[in-house]
């Protein structure tokens, strides 16, 4: 009787396993990555460069705010190399008005993108290299494209969870 219960039990479990790998395969979360690992995978492709060796930061400022890269390892060049590649693609890109990068990473539209693709013309994209990365300055004064600009950064700042103030910096 008691092997008969528990064989019960495995065949149950089994069952739940395959119902829950075909859940995931048709989601594309998989239950020992997450989605987080998922995003991180996407952001490997579509940034150029392997996200667990690097750091994102999203800083909010009067303006609008940046978006920094840096490489973990200083002595990583090439991926501080891809990280500089990237920003200045981002840069351009997002001055036009296209976002299908971060919405490939995220597998969504973050929030904001689509007033800042609209108010395109009242903002600016200032890529700069750093010592150990890169960051795109994201400036305008025009208060609709600016709490797009705002939700973008919160958005991204969640996303990757880099733990960086969801408020506007005073000294930035």
């Amino acid at each position: 009787m008691k092997l008969l219960a528990a064989l019960a039990l495995l065949v149950g479990l089994t069952t739940g396993l395959r119902a829950q790998d075909k859940k995931s395969s048709s989601t594309g979360d998989c239950p020992m990555m997450g989605p987080d690992a998922a995003m991180n995978a996407r952001g490997d492709e579509g940034m150029g460069f392997a996200q667990a060796k690097t750091t994102h930061h999203f800083r909010l400022a009067a303006y609008g705010g940046t978006i920094e890269v840096s490489v973990n390892d200083s002595a990583d060049t090439a991926s501080r190399d891809q990280i500089r590649k990237h920003l200045e693609h981002i840069a351009m890109r997002f001055q036009k008005g296209d976002f299908e990068i971060p919405m490939f990473v995220h597998d969504k539209m973050p929030d904001g993108a689509a007033m800042m693709k609209q108010e395109k013309g009242n903002i600016t994209y200032e890529y700069e290299p750093t010592t150990s990365g890169g960051r795109v300055r994201i400036q305008t004064r025009n208060p609709e494209a600016l709490k797009a600009v705002h939700d973008f950064l919160r958005f991204q700042i969640r996303e990757h969870g880099t733990g960086d103030a969801l408020e506007v910096a005073r000294n930035r």
